[in-house]
């Protein structure tokens, strides 16, 4: 069975880029319709898609599914979706802990999320000095309501 415990943060400064490792960008839509049930969730990264399949269980943990599709398969799905959101994905090692920074581009720039995947939900956690709030288990912040609902026009 396949796990996602992560917790995840709005970021207060520029601090973390001196942790950054690697650097990707992401495109990504949605087929679902609805957070209530499972989320599908196309991915592309630059070189491959993936079709992720996510259930939300309880406080920060999810079910989490995902798995490699022909690049064909992928262009079409994705030239068919309207809720799709693009980011650039920075990888960071701190104290031994691996974090990750979406900045999010178009209808969500200048939105920046960071996240932290958990071994378990009471893992001790040292937040970084680029940490503001906790926006963990905060719906209208999840990648598919910024697909639907962007952060541009929340205001």
């Amino acid at each position: 069975m396949a796990l996602e415990i992560e917790r995840r943060f709005l970021i207060k400064n520029d601090d973390w880029k001196e942790f950054i490792t690697k650097k990707i960008v992401i495109e990504q839509g949605y087929l679902t319709k609805n957070l209530d049930d499972w989320i599908i969730r196309i991915r592309f990264t630059e070189k491959d898609f993936k079709i992720a399949l996510k259930k939300h269980i309880k406080s920060f943990t999810n079910f989490e599914f995902e798995y490699s599709i022909p690049q064909k398969d992928g262009e079409t799905i994705m030239s068919n979706l309207s809720n799709t959101i693009k980011k650039e994905r920075f990888f960071l090692e701190i104290k031994n802990k691996s974090w990750i920074i979406d900045c999010f581009k178009e209808n969500n720039y200048p939105l920046e999320i960071a996240e932290i995947e958990l071994s378990k939900e009471e893992e001790d956690l040292s937040l970084p000095s680029f940490i503001s709030k906790e926006i963990t288990g905060l719906t209208y912040y999840s990648n598919f309501s910024l697909a639907k609902n962007p952060y541009s026009k929340w205001k």
